[in-house]
């Protein structure tokens, strides 16, 4: 049985303008130990579907499916036993550690507090377990910074204060909702090679969302490619980055900056996402891709396994030859 099985995962809001769609028939499954990477542009859903998981959505928020984690659905656990789960033996870090730190209370405080919930720990016991993570996350003098405030801590040092918080109750699965996208490239670097070395000492399997394709090359073992609330195209990051063939994934792709081409400009899609409210006909990407016909804009593609790979998935009509020839090399 695998660690976290996700299946036909929907959310849904209700707002004045109409229902917003924001994550549509979604399916993953993670194994102790392996990173799954969620790609996809802003809007695109990914963290949606993570805040779906935890129960943190939006009061507006409707989530269906299954989320299953050791047999239980977590979209329909009631409040007291999910309680259970979050922050125990499932952990979140948020995209901006600024904002999801208290102000107001010591890391200290904010670190014990987890223990003291989940635990069942005394004050003292907690604050010298909260001291041995946060040396475990790299944080120099950490039994004198502990009883800092978060404003004290520089960027990268309050983002290992939340991912230490997050690994307090050694949880079994890690959501990492963007954790570089506020920190300059080498401070992220530092947080990619210690999120592998916390996998590897204490077997923690991790989502890990992101729009950053140079994150999901170094970490991650699977990717979900999401797109106007849909999946894209889905495979191991080996499979992805050698074979890639939805238009939208080879799109993100040439969008990376290399060093090994010559010309200074990025190259851009097109177009911008769609309106979540009011998602075209077809394949949401179709308004944005060069090769969409008729077919892309009237039918909506299904997941298919690609012809020399059954685990590689794309949701395209058209033949994945004919797009990697127009596009890869475009």
């Amino acid at each position: 049985m695998k660690l976290l099985e996700v299946t036909d995962l929907a959310v849904q809001f209700a707002t004045q303008d109409g229902t917003v769609y924001a994550v549509n028939g979604l399916n993953f499954a993670l194994d102790k130990g392996q990173t799954l990477g969620i790609v996809g542009e802003s809007g695109s859903g990914k963290s949606q579907t993570v805040l779906a998981l935890m129960g943190l959505l939006a009061r507006n928020g409707q989530a269906s499916g299954q989320a299953l984690y050791q047999g239980k659905n977590l979209l329909t656990l009631p409040a007291s036993e999910l309680n259970q789960i979050r922050g125990n033996r499932m952990a979140m870090i948020f995209q901006d550690p600024m904002t999801s730190l208290n102000p107001y209370l010591t890391v200290e405080r904010q670190m014990t507090e987890v223990l003291q919930f989940h635990k069942g720990q005394d004050r003292t016991t907690a604050k010298a377990a909260s001291v041995r993570m946060l040396d475990a996350v790299r944080i120099p003098e950490a039994a004198k910074r502990i009883n800092m405030y978060p404003h004290e801590f520089s960027g990268g040092m309050r983002q290992r204060v939340m991912i230490a918080m997050a690994l307090l109750c050694e949880p079994e699965v890690l959501i990492a909702d963007e954790p570089t996208t506020a920190l300059d490239v080498t401070v992220q670097a530092q947080m990619l090679t210690l999120l592998r070395d916390l996998q590897r000492d204490f077997g923690t399997a991790i989502v890990l969302i992101t729009h950053d394709l140079g994150v999901v090359a170094g970490l991650c073992d699977q990717v979900v490619v999401m797109y106007g609330g849909r999946v894209m195209e889905q495979g191991s990051a080996q499979q992805l980055f050698k074979t890639a063939s939805h238009p939208y994934t080879l799109g993100l792709l040439k969008a990376v900056p290399r060093m090994d081409r010559d010309d200074e400009s990025l190259l851009a899609i097109p177009g911008a996402p769609p309106n979540m409210a009011h998602l075209p006909k077809g394949c949401p990407f179709s308004p944005r891709c060069s090769l969409a016909d008729t077919q892309c804009q009237t039918q909506l593609a299904t997941l298919q396994p690609m012809p020399e790979a059954t685990h590689h998935l794309r949701a395209c009509h058209r033949d994945s030859a004919i797009v990697s020839r127009e596009l890869a090399h475009g």
